[in-house]
């Protein structure tokens, strides 16, 4: 349909797929900012190549309705921007109140609004950090291990008490979360005749659904949701939690699918973003936040994680962390 999205901090590279083309369109200054939506890391992805705010928000958070459908939950919308208080602002007008949402987020108190969490202290918090995940064989480049440590170092500063956490992963999560999203990859048909149309991975996804029978879709719900109960509950002691957004800088255009094997380019994607679809399985809001630029002027984000319904902690934090590490201002040559 188009050219591939580009991160305008260097058009070699990739948007981060999915919703790029929407981080890549505000980064580059095109549009104050985007309706984004977040399945496995969609949101913080791009926004992390892309030097952007991105809020995956709580399961709930933005309807579905009235004909969209996810029967995990696993699928979110959220706002993509430059700053804080922007993604903020979208938040609130996408955020309209449905009650008839299967699992429902719970309303913001009377009088607040994410906008106004944008210009409070968040106050003194608690932050868990780890670099633990479900996905194996991953590495971390140099640079995200920097941007890291700096925002813990940061937090540090900010009066925040920041902890190592080991969070654990129930056993076969990874395949029982694969075996669910190629078999979601069913829920719209496709007309007669358009499989063709489709890229590789795409087709690949389909097929890997379609062999699946109905009792190992089963199962592999059952071990999803026990394990977002499981790290949910690991990750309640904390007011937030801290790890990578991607475990690599930005990659090339044709990276992930270079040497047209769709099972390699589903497996780069995995170990280049292996932190972020595990908050899909719990249902909690999550952020990227653009923390670190490479010296070579490329965007390094980091993701932090609330507890379900607490995108306002979220948003307050990010604020504080943008007025002391002022990233505002921090724009492409093609601005």
């Amino acid at each position: 349909i188009a050219p591939p999205a580009r991160t305008p901090f260097d058009p070699a590279l990739s948007a981060g797929g999915s919703s790029g083309g929407a981080a890549a369109s505000v980064a580059a200054g095109l549009l104050p900012f985007a309706h984004a939506t977040d399945g496995g890391g969609s949101i913080r992805i791009p926004a992390s190549v892309c030097g952007l705010v991105g809020i995956k928000t709580s399961r709930g958070r933005i309807s579905r309705g009235p004909q969209g459908t996810d029967p995990l939950g696993l699928s979110v919308a959220g706002p993509l921007a430059r700053t804080t208080a922007d993604a903020a602002a979208l938040l609130d007008a996408m955020a309209i109140p449905v009650m008839t949402e299967p699992a429902p987020a719970p309303l913001l108190p009377a009088g607040t609004t994410f906008l106004s969490a944008a210009y409070r202290e968040p106050g003194n918090l608690r932050i868990g950090r780890t670099l633990d995940t479900p996905v194996p064989d991953i590495e971390i480049s140099p640079e995200v291990l920097d941007a890291y440590e700096t925002t813990s170092a940061l937090l540090v500063a900010l009066g925040h008490e920041v902890v190592d956490l080991e969070l654990s992963s129930a056993d076969g999560l990874l395949d029982a979360f694969v075996t669910v999203w190629a078999a979601f990859t069913l829920i719209t048909p496709l007309p007669p005749g358009v499989e063709d149309l489709l890229m590789p991975l795409t087709r690949y996804m389909m097929h890997r659904g379609a062999a699946v029978s109905s009792t190992e879709i089963v199962r592999a719900i059952s071990v999803v949701q026990g394990a977002g109960r499981s790290l949910v509950t690991q990750m309640m002691p904390f007011d937030a939690v801290l790890t990578p957004t991607v475990a690599q800088t930005p990659r090339p255009v044709g990276y992930f699918p270079e040497g047209g094997d769709p099972a390699t380019d589903f497996a780069r994607q995995m170990r280049f973003s292996p932190w972020t679809a595990q908050v899909n399985m719990t249902g909690q809001p999550a952020i990227n936040v653009p923390m670190n630029w490479t010296d070579g002027g490329l965007p390094i984000g980091v993701q932090l994680i609330a507890r379900p319904g607490d995108e306002c902690t979220l948003i307050s934090l990010c604020a504080q962390l943008e007025n002391a590490a002022g990233w505002r201002d921090h724009h492409p040559v093609q601005w």
